[in-house]
C-alpha cells in the first residue's frame, strides 16, 4: 500500500481504450490520401483533352467539325455517284487514286488537329519569383514599387541579334521564334499560327503534318473536280447535258464545293510553299520580321541558305518530344496536418506535442488490459470494471513510462494531494475545456480511485498540465 493510503484499494478492470471515437476532436496527423492526377487535369491552357489526355485541341472545335463534313461529304458523294460510272468508262485506277489521298488527307488532318503543337510549360512559382528577382536585379528595381519597361533580352544567332520577350502570363522567356497564342493562352515553340479550320495551333510539332494536308487536299480537291467534270461532259455526249445533271445531281454539288474552296486551298499551299523553301513562319512574314526594308543587314538567321536544305528540315527533320507531358502524374505535395473537423483547435497541446504523441504507444495499443495482463507487484487484482477512455485529440507526452510499470499507471491520472485517506479527483473538480466536459464518459462516472505515487517530486510542471488534460477528455 503507498505512503498515505487509508483503505483498501478498490479493485479495478481497465477497458480498451478507443482510438476511433466520435469526438469532435480528431488527430491532426491523420494523412490527406490524395488521389493520382494526371497533369492534363490542372492543365492550365485553354484546351480540350479526350482520350485519358491523348488527344489535345483548342476550345473553339466548330470549324474544325466543319472542315470535316465538307471532306467527308464531297468525298463519299464522289465514291458513291461518279466513281462508278469512271472506273468502268475510263479506268478503275480513279477511285483508288482517290481512296488514296482521302485517307492520306485524313491521315494528316486528324495529326494535326489531335496533336501538342509544342506548348511551353508555365513556370513554377519557385522559377516565377527566382526569375522575378533576376529581373529586378538585372533592371535595378527598387522596392518602391516602380515598374521597369517590357523585360527583353537579347541574343545572337547566327550573327544575328535576336529577342526575347518576357511572357506575363507563363512568367518565363519565350525561346526564339516562338509566341503567346490568345486563343489557347499557350506559348507555342516555333509558333506560326492558330488555324481554326484543323482547332489547334501550328507550331513546332505539327507544322509538317498541316503543310502536308493542305497540300494533299489541294491535290484531292483537283482530283474530284477534274473527274467530276469529267463524268458530266461523258454523260451529255450520251444523253445531253440537262439530262446529265438530272441523272448525276450529287456531281453538281461537288463540283461547286470544289470550286468555290480550289482557290484558297491551292493559294494556302503555295504561301506555305514558300515560307518552307525560306524557312519562315508564318508570324514572322506577317510581322516582317526578317524584311530588307528594315536594313540592309537585316536577314533570316534560321535559314540554311539553300531551299532543299530548308524543305528537308522541314519536313523530314526529327520531331521533338512534347515538353508538357500531359499524360503524366502529378507528384503530390508533402501532405499537410488535416484540420479538426470542427474547426476547433487542438486542446492544451504544442505542435511539438502532437508531434510526440502521434508516436506514443498508449493510442497503437489494441487488445484490452486484464487483470492478468497487467498485474502490479504488491497491488490487488483488478477486477472491477472501470469507464472506458474514448481519448479524442489530447496526448500524453512521449516522455511517459510504459503501461505496465507502476510509475506508468501513476503517470497516467493526475492527484490531489491529501493528508489521510484515498487519493481522488473527482470530473467536476477536475478543469476542463469548454464543450468537451459534457460528452466526456467520465462525466458520468463516481469517484475515480488512482494508485498511489511514489514520489510526485518526479513529475515535471508540463507533464502534469498535459495529465490533467488528459482526465478530462
Amino acid at each position: 500500500m503507498p505512503p498515505g493510503g487509508g483503505g483498501p484499494m478498490k479493485d479495478c478492470e481497465y477497458s480498451q481504450i478507443s482510438t476511433h471515437s466520435s469526438s469532435p476532436m480528431e488527430s491532426p496527423h491523420k494523412k490527406k490520401k490524395i488521389a493520382a492526377r494526371r497533369k492534363w487535369e490542372v492543365f492550365p491552357g485553354r484546351n480540350k483533352f479526350f482520350c485519358n489526355g491523348r488527344i489535345m485541341m483548342a476550345r473553339q472545335t466548330g470549324v474544325f467539325y466543319l472542315t470535316l463534313i465538307l471532306i467527308l461529304v464531297t468525298s463519299g458523294l464522289f465514291f458513291a455517284f461518279d466513281c462508278p460510272y469512271l472506273a468502268v468508262k475510263i479506268t478503275p485506277a480513279i477511285p483508288v487514286v482517290g481512296g488514296i489521298l482521302f485517307f492520306f488527307v485524313m491521315g494528316t488532318l486528324l495529326r494535326t488537329s489531335f496533336s501538342d503543337p509544342g506548348v511551353l510549360p508555365r513556370a513554377t512559382p519557385d522559377e516565377a519569383a527566382d526569375l522575378e528577382r533576376q529581373i529586378d536585379i538585372a533592371n535595378g528595381t527598387s522596392s518602391g514599387g516602380y515598374c521597369p519597361p517590357p523585360r527583353t533580352k537579347e541574343v545572337i544567332i547566327n550573327g544575328q541579334t535576336v529577342k526575347l520577350k518576357y511572357c506575363f502570363t507563363c512568367k518565363i522567356f519565350r525561346p526564339p521564334r516562338a509566341s503567346h497564342c490568345s486563343l489557347c493562352d499557350n506559348c507555342v515553340e516555333r509558333f506560326d499560327h492558330h488555324c481554326p479550320w484543323v482547332g489547334n495551333c501550328v507550331g513546332k510539332r505539327n507544322y509538317r503534318f498541316f503543310y502536308m494536308f493542305i497540300l494533299s487536299l489541294s491535290f484531292l480537291t483537283v482530283f474530284i473536280f477534274a473527274f467530276v467534270i469529267t463524268h458530266v461532259i461523258l454523260r451529255s455526249q450520251q444523253t445531253g447535258f440537262l439530262n446529265a445533271l438530272k441523272d448525276s445531281p450529287a456531281s453538281v454539288l461537288e463540283a461547286v464545293v470544289c470550286f468555290f474552296s480550289v482557290w484558297s486551298i491551292v493559294g494556302l499551299s503555295g504561301f506555305h510553299t514558300y515560307l518552307i523553301s525560306s524557312n519562315q513562319t508564318t508570324n514572322e512574314d506577317i510581322k516582317g520580321s526578317w524584311s530588307n526594308k528594315r536594313g540592309k543587314e537585316n536577314y533570316n538567321p534560321y535559314s540554311y541558305g539553300n531551299i532543299f536544305t530548308n524543305c528537308c528540315v522541314a519536313l523530314c527533320g526529327p520531331i521533338s518530344p512534347s515538353l508538357i507531358d500531359r499524360r503524366g502524374y502529378i507528384q503530390p505535395d508533402t501532405p499537410q496536418p488535416a484540420a479538426p473537423s470542427n474547426g476547433m483547435a487542438a486542446y492544451g497541446a504544442t505542435q511539438s506535442q502532437s508531434d510526440m504523441a502521434a508516436a506514443t504507444p498508449l493510442l497503437q495499443s489494441e487488445p484490452s488490459l486484464t487483470s492478468d495482463e497487467l498485474h502490479l507487484p504488491g497491488k490487488p487484482g483488478l477486477g472491477t470494471p472501470c469507464a472506458s477512455l474514448t481519448l479524442g485529440q489530447p496526448t500524453p507526452p512521449s516522455s511517459m513510462p510504459n503501461l505496465t510499470t507502476e510509475a506508468g499507471l501513476t503517470d497516467i491520472l493526475p492527484l490531489k494531494e491529501e493528508h489521510m485517506g484515498h487519493q481522488f479527483l473527482t470530473p467536476e473538480e477536475v478543469p476542463s475545456p469548454p464543450r468537451l466536459l459534457a460528452g466526456s464518459p467520465l462525466a458520468h462516472s463516481s469517484t475515480m480511485h488512482v494508485l498511489g505515487l511514489a514520489s510526485q517530486d518526479s513529475l515535471h510542471e508540463d507533464s502534469v498540465r498535459g495529465l490533467v488534460k488528459l482526465s478530462s477528455v
